[in-house]
């Protein structure tokens, strides 16, 4: 089992880095090589960087600039995005990523991740599920891309990325992406069966209280932070900064 981690969880779009609210408003916040050199200052543990276009637009990851960032980053880094191939995979991890995530994907083709993991190890790769929730707060799978409900069960999907290799589980809240309201870990009291593997939460993240609140609950092995590294003070100006820097 991995140590309890942070994880700055950054989204790219084209060639920017970028920031949203509950999956929706981008706003450009920066450039990812510099936001990785200030990365690579603060030691952080690992970082998971998402590409929000390329599962939308069918096209290839962006090479270039993914081996850029891998070739910057001094610690362990997770790429997702428009990943439907062994092959990208193959050179995903050729050109210096550590691990990938599935998302969108894994509704279509969970032989892809399975083909995955028995070439390259379960530890290669992280499913993500993203979740949202009803006016009843009931949480359900959420398709990001065609912004609607996946009529699934939340812990059938779950169970079957674990069956297929996933070597992690990444739940985003996407109710909380961006906000900074705060994660209330009892947000995973759903998972009332065994997940064999590290979870990683995301969305909400607000305080040091609030990660070590995450991190100190069993159930969680990982917590996942976007805004709270990116934004400070209540206009949210754009600073980055890590655990390190932040007030109690």
């Amino acid at each position: 089992m991995l140590k309890k981690r942070i994880i700055p969880t950054l989204l790219i779009k084209g060639d920017e880095l970028v920031k949203s609210t509950r999956y929706k408003n981008h706003s450009y916040v920066g450039d990812p090589i510099n936001v990785i050199k200030i990365f690579n200052e603060k030691q952080v543990d690992e970082i998971i960087i998402l590409d929000i276009e390329k599962s939308i637009s069918n096209k290839d990851p962006n090479y270039e600039l993914i081996q850029d960032l891998a070739s910057e980053c001094y610690m362990p880094l997770t790429y997702g995005g428009g990943i439907k191939s062994i092959e990208q995979a193959e050179k995903l991890f050729s050109i210096g990523i550590e691990k990938i995530t599935l998302n969108s994907i894994n509704y279509k083709n969970l032989n892809l991740m399975k083909e995955i993991t028995n070439k390259f190890g379960s530890q290669s790769v992280i499913a993500a599920v993203d979740l949202n929730k009803n006016i009843f707060n009931k949480l359900y799978l959420y398709d990001w891309i065609k912004k609607k409900n996946i009529k699934l069960s939340i812990k059938e999907h779950i169970q079957q990325c674990i069956k297929y290799g996933a070597g992690e589980l990444l739940i985003n809240f996407v109710f909380n992406e961006g906000t900074l309201c705060g994660f209330n870990k009892r947000l995973v009291d759903f998972i009332d069966f065994e997940i064999p593997i590290p979870l990683i939460i995301n969305g909400g993240i607000n305080s040091k209280k609030n990660i070590s609140e995450c991190l100190n609950f069993s159930k969680i092995d990982a917590v996942g932070i976007g805004a709270y590294f990116i934004y400070y003070g209540p206009h949210k100006a754009v600073l980055i900064s890590y655990i390190t820097d932040k007030e109690e």
